[in-house]
């Protein structure tokens, strides 16, 4: 975005998503409960960052008569694409990286996303996948041993000391400690979750190169590739297995926008991925999400109100993916018009394209990046000749 900004003298502006950061409606008591947390929706979130473009026109000076683009990767990349689609008069084009606009209701199998994290590690490492898969088993018959939980607790160098009612806990936080590695498996170090070596994956299979071990063994190499993760620069004493990522990313709030309208369904069955077999339950998710939250989930709300796979109308919005990326499986990965265009990175990870270029960038990636730049320099002259047009 930096270089591309630079290129194309534009002004960069980041807008704070309400709720997150110091953007709170209500000081301090945003979250105090359901009531509070009522006007946490994406509609309002765009609705304010209409109000910001408008805002923006009429306080700086040169802005007024110029093109916007919108461009976000991730969540940001979702918003991107469904403000082009809400507010065209108000943007000229979307740049949606990473943006899994089809990970709704059954626009996509459940089980799609942890295929991808399974590819990734199975491409990384010869029996590496294999290893995670087995290494399920080996945590659930250790932990019924008469000493497995103070070995456990020890081995993963866990904060507190593990019950028998914490070992889904455990399970539940390698779990998604393989799907952030899969997610920021970037071609250079970077700390996006957490400092890490380039290709973090292949780094991790190293050390998972034999499933058939003992069960003992077998879990001290997973504590191993998981210390790639959490201990590359070596300054963490203890693990949490509350948390999997910087504390930064709000990822409280978040919770509460999947339990009302980002529903995002996750299955595994143990055959084409690597993890224990867990159904999608929405029942079951709805309760958890009462139990915590006071509300239940609307599945097919952002089917209902941003079109789900009829979008064929709109224009103007790049659809990118890395392949590496699990949430590519939610992703627009093929041109729906000459103006809903996909662009594919088969060596990249999340939002790998919105980063600052290095000269470790693949190909692939730079060829995305060039598209890209094609693509907006095309609307911003279209938006000019229209612009002389106007009476």
């Amino acid at each position: 975005m930096w270089d591309v900004a630079e290129k194309l003298k534009a002004l960069l502006v980041f807008a704070e998503h309400r709720y997150y950061g110091d953007s709170l409606p209500f000081g301090e008591d945003s979250f105090k409960d359901a009531k509070h947390l009522n006007f946490l929706t994406s509609e309002q979130a765009l609705a304010d960052f209409a109000e910001l473009i408008r805002h923006l026109k009429r306080t700086v000076p040169g802005a007024d008569g110029q093109p916007v683009i919108a461009i976000g990767g991730s969540y940001g990349g979702v918003l991107a694409a469904w403000f082009r689609m809400k507010y065209p008069h108000l943007v000229v084009g979307a740049l949606a990286a990473s943006a899994p606009i089809w990970q709704f209701e059954e626009l996509t199998p459940c089980g799609v996303f942890m295929k991808i994290v399974t590819e990734d590690f199975r491409k990384s490492g010869t029996k590496c996948s294999e290893s995670i898969l087995r290494s399920w088993g080996a945590i659930n018959r250790l932990s019924n041993t008469g000493s497995g939980l103070p070995w456990l607790t020890r081995t993963f160098h866990l904060c507190t000391s593990l019950n028998s009612e914490d070992i889904q806990r455990l399970k539940d936080w390698i779990s998604e400690t393989w799907v952030n590695l899969a997610m920021v498996n970037y071609p250079y170090p970077a700390n996006f979750l957490k400092p890490l070596p380039s290709w973090p994956v292949k780094v991790v299979c190293q050390y998972l190169t034999n499933p058939y071990m003992s069960d003992s063994l077998l879990v001290q190499n997973i504590y191993q590739a998981l210390n790639v993760y959490y201990n590359y620069s070596g300054e963490s004493r203890c693990n949490n297995i509350s948390e999997t990522t910087i504390g930064t990313l709000g990822s409280r709030v978040w919770g509460y926008q999947t339990c009302t309208e980002i529903i995002l369904p996750f299955c595994t069955n143990g055959i084409d991925d690597m993890f224990e077999p867990r159904a999608w339950d929405l029942e079951k998710y709805s309760d958890d999400c009462y139990k915590q939250w006071g509300v239940r989930p609307r599945p097919s709300w952002i089917t209902t109100v941003y079109g789900g796979k009829e979008i064929h109308s709109h224009s103007n919005i790049i659809f990118s993916n890395g392949d590496l990326d699990p949430w590519s499986g939610g992703g627009v990965t093929e041109d729906l018009s000459d103006t809903l265009v996909a662009v594919n990175i088969p060596e990249g990870a999340h939002h790998l394209d919105l980063r600052s270029s290095t000269d470790t960038d693949p190909p692939s990636l730079q060829l995305a990046r060039s598209v890209e730049v094609r693509h907006m320099k095309q609307w911003i002259s279209d938006f000019y000749g229209n612009y002389r047009k106007q009476p």
